[in-house]
């Protein structure tokens, strides 16, 4: 018997926006290998497996080359699709059982919150290859369990940049997160696009995680716990973060976000 896989576009609600993810509600475990085979043949840049458990899910995600440790628009998707398609009651709680612990998502109207740790970053001293492959001047540079986060002088370096692939895959470590604060005046806060070859995924185009990583970044230089961000990919997404944390840099911190979504369709694998 085939399982059912969803598609779902996260952090927005509409329907050719957002990040795309495959969700599939085992009925039985499966093996990795052939979890990774689905989520080739998907070809999103996540999707998500979900075994059920006592007391919630047992949770992995897989890109179409690797299996990841965190990913937080497949979440989002996941716990779309328990609510919508009734596995849970609105009132109740997703609880997650994954690779980087207890992942806890709420509904709260239109919106999914959900509770993530925060990824510190430690600043490095920018080095002319990580210039060269994103073709842009370098403000400041940070490295984090992720990859790198490079800030830059401007919202429209971060939209019109277009980085060389192949030099970022080059790289020491082949995942840059890129950002800037928003145009003076704009609804968001800060801006970012993640580029993720080593992920196998040339442009991530919203990324829950790298948010875990702008978190503390955005927090430390504009002093507030509260933001509205955008991902500008080519699909773009909106990102509300909330950071639960302070300057201590403790690996229990944690990180709220929330996202809106939507199911564009289903099919039988």
């Amino acid at each position: 018997m085939g399982q059912k896989i969803s598609q779902v576009n996260a952090f927005t609600n509409l329907p050719f926006a957002g990040n795309p993810a495959g969700v599939c509600i085992l009925s039985a475990p499966q093996l990795s290998e052939w979890m990774q085979k689905i989520a080739a043949e998907m070809n999103l840049s996540e999707t998500a497996f979900l075994i059920k458990q006592e007391d919630g899910y047992y949770l992995r995600w897989f890109t179409p080359t690797t299996e990841v440790p965190l990913c937080g628009h497949a979440t989002l998707a996941s716990a779309h699709v328990l609510w919508s398609e009734g596995h849970l009651l609105p009132t109740q709680a997703a609880n997650f059982y994954t690779q980087s612990g207890l992942l806890i998502a709420k509904k709260q109207g239109e919106w999914i919150q959900l509770d993530f740790p925060v990824n510190h970053s430690q600043a490095i001293e920018p080095f002319p290859e990580l210039s060269q492959a994103l073709g842009v001047p370098i403000k400041l540079a940070m490295q984090n369990s992720l990859g790198y986060l490079v800030e830059v002088e401007s919202e429209d370096l971060v939209r019109k940049m277009q980085p060389n692939f192949e030099l970022i895959k080059a790289l020491p470590v082949a995942n840059i997160i890129v950002t800037s604060l928003a145009h003076l005046g704009s609804e968001y806060d800060f801006v970012s696009r993640f580029f993720a070859p080593g992920l196998g995924i040339n442009e991530d185009p919203v990324t829950g995680a790298a948010h875990c990583c702008l978190a503390p970044f955005w927090h430390t230089r504009l002093q507030k716990k509260e933001f509205v961000a955008y991902q500008a990919s080519s699909r773009g997404g909106v990102v509300k973060v909330s950071y639960d944390g302070d300057e201590s840099l403790s690996a229990s911190d944690r990180v709220f976000l929330s996202g809106q979504a939507v199911t564009i369709g289903c099919i039988q694998k």
